[in-house]
């Protein structure tokens, strides 16, 4: 698999898929921190304690906040760990058209978390960014 490296690379190549279910951002004490990681999608240890992303079905039975539902965009382009531009490209695409976003890097792809409802909306905004790079290059 290719890793793109520069902004145009990443974003003209970046071809967003909305993955199955709805995810919680949530914050783990002590005592749920051993049962709950491994059923996380990611997590991060914070001062607070451990935040994971959660499937809802999992917040909900084990009485962690689920009030936010937000759904992951996977970006499916190799990315590499040292680009410069993917991130602010993104979630400034987003926030000129009114959605939120959390954005979640893992060693091959970048995730971008929206709330549920406005997954669409994001996955259209993100297609018309990367079409504009398409048409550019």
């Amino acid at each position: 698999m290719t890793v793109a490296r520069t902004a145009d690379e990443m974003i003209g190549g970046m071809a967003p898929v909305i993955q199955p279910g709805d995810f919680v951002f949530a914050t783990l004490d002590e005592a749920r921190t051993g049962r709950l990681a491994a059923l996380a999608v990611a997590t991060c240890r914070e001062e607070e304690g451990l935040s994971a992303i959660l499937p809802v079905a999992v917040a909900r039975r084990e009485g962690l906040g689920a009030d936010q539902p937000m759904r992951c965009i996977t970006l499916t382009v190799h990315s590499a760990l040292d680009g410069v531009g993917l991130t602010a490209a993104v979630a400034g695409a987003l926030a000129g058209a009114g959605i939120p976003c959390n954005m979640v890097a893992g060693h091959h792809h970048d995730h971008v978390y929206v709330p549920s409802a406005m997954a669409d909306e994001a996955v259209a905004v993100l297609m018309a960014l990367q079409a504009g790079i398409a048409s550019a290059g």
